[in-house]
């Protein structure tokens, strides 16, 4: 139980300094395209950048780790990378250089969801397994990548320059790197998640299984088309909503980095509740409701008219539907897929959502804003919470409460 724990929050921590870097082109952009010239089609481009090599990357990285079994080493290298990367991001002079070095970001930062998720769903008992995994992918991804994120670099960047703030963020990713070669340890290879017989419709036993098999289950492909539009909704609010609340909304540079900054307070607090709940009662009903609130999110940045902090309260409750994402993205998927392909089957779901949503969205709402106006990035996100509701509706419930209950 103790190195659950801090294992849990070691790797919440890294993957929030992930987020943090992953986001900090989002948050300046602003700042950055003035200063570069960069079109909306050029800024969507680059967040696609970041998003196209993540995708290849979880898929790749995953599989590897998977038929390795050294999850630790390929999660050290990979964190040490991303800070370097993050670092390069600061000496881009033009759209080019800064879209080389996303590209190269998103190749290190990849691997280290499915990775860092497979060591939880391993170490986690199985009536805990919904809440560790939904803490360790949001709590510090959003607490740190979204919250503190914005309110740091924009304030870096307004004191200084945009490029100290690409440098500052690359500092601390080093520093995890070390934490994780002191605390985190190496899984045996024979380490499967502890689960009642009474639990196991979900199956976690050693079989062989490939890709097709895996697409056998609906679920697989369920959480794969929900990765899609839930990660094209996330994705367009961290790459537009800065441009739209400051160039149509018109608010200030400031008040735009705390508006941002709720996103990653609101998700820091639902990453607890919303698994949480999931754990209780169940998977699917919890993914649908959170899923619809999403909704909020692109309905009130677009039609409410009432004073900033009501704005911003709206924004707080709409963005709980991140909580969702380590259900669909990790949960769902390690209760229907054996543990032995844990992290391929959550580098198969992150992939395509990135490589599908994360890729394609932002790239054509760039192209939309510039022929119909920055509304339409945010339009899209209210057709792809949608969506991810309906979606969500067809899952086959895996929580182990819910199962137990069905088997008496």
């Amino acid at each position: 139980m103790k190195y659950e724990t801090r294992l849990i929050w070691v790797l919440t921590i890294t993957f929030g300094f992930v987020f943090l870097d992953r986001n900090a082109a989002n948050f300046l952009m602003p700042i950055i395209a003035d200063d570069l010239h960069f079109n909306n089609s050029q800024i969507g481009l680059i967040a696609s950048a970041l998003s196209f090599t993540w995708a290849v990357a979880s898929f790749l990285g995953g599989a590897y780790s998977d038929r390795t079994g050294n999850r630790k080493t390929l999660l050290l290298i990979t964190v040490v990378a991303f800070s370097i990367c993050s670092f390069a991001s600061g000496l881009a002079v033009s759209f080019l250089t800064l879209f080389s070095t996303r590209l190269l970001m998103g190749l290190a930062e990849g691997p280290i969801l499915p990775i860092a998720q497979s060591l939880v769903a391993i170490e986690s008992s199985a009536a805990k397994r919904g809440n560790n995994m939904g803490v360790m992918q949001n709590f510090g991804s959003n607490l740190l990548g979204s919250f503190v994120a914005p309110i740091v670099l924009v304030a870096i960047a307004s004191a200084y320059s945009w490029r100290w703030a690409f440098f500052v963020s690359g500092v601390p990713g080093l520093i995890m790197a070390l934490l994780i070669a002191k605390y985190v340890r190496q899984p045996a290879p024979t380490t499967t998640p502890t689960i009642p017989d009474a639990q196991k419709a979900a199956p976690l036993a050693e079989t062989r299984m490939g890709y097709g098999a895996m697409l056998q289950h609906r679920n697989m492909w369920l959480c794969m088309l929900m990765a899609i539009f839930m990660v094209a909704w996330m994705v367009l609010g961290w790459a537009f909503l800065p441009l739209f609340y400051t160039k149509v909304r018109l608010i200030s540079k400031v008040q735009m980095s705390y508006l941002m900054s709720i996103l990653g307070l609101s998700a820091a607090f639902f990453s607890f509740v919303v698994p949480a709940l999931s754990d209780r009662f169940g998977r699917r009903p919890v993914i649908v409701i959170f899923n619809f609130i999403g909704l909020l999110v692109p309905l009130a940045a677009l039609y409410f008219q009432g004073s900033l902090f009501m704005l911003g309260s709206l924004i707080f409750v709409g963005w709980s539907a991140s909580g969702t994402f380590p259900l669909f993205m990790g949960t769902v998927p390690s209760e229907t897929i054996p543990a032995r392909y844990v992290a391929t089957s959550l580098g198969m779901v992150v992939g395509l959502g990135e490589i599908l949503g994360g890729v394609g969205a932002p790239a054509i709402a760039g192209r939309a804003a510039d022929h119909y106006g920055l509304n339409a990035p945010v339009m899209l996100m209210a057709v792809c919470a949608i969506i991810g509701t309906v979606l969500a509706l067809f899952l086959r419930e895996t929580a182990p409460i819910r199962l137990s209950r069905n088997s008496r």
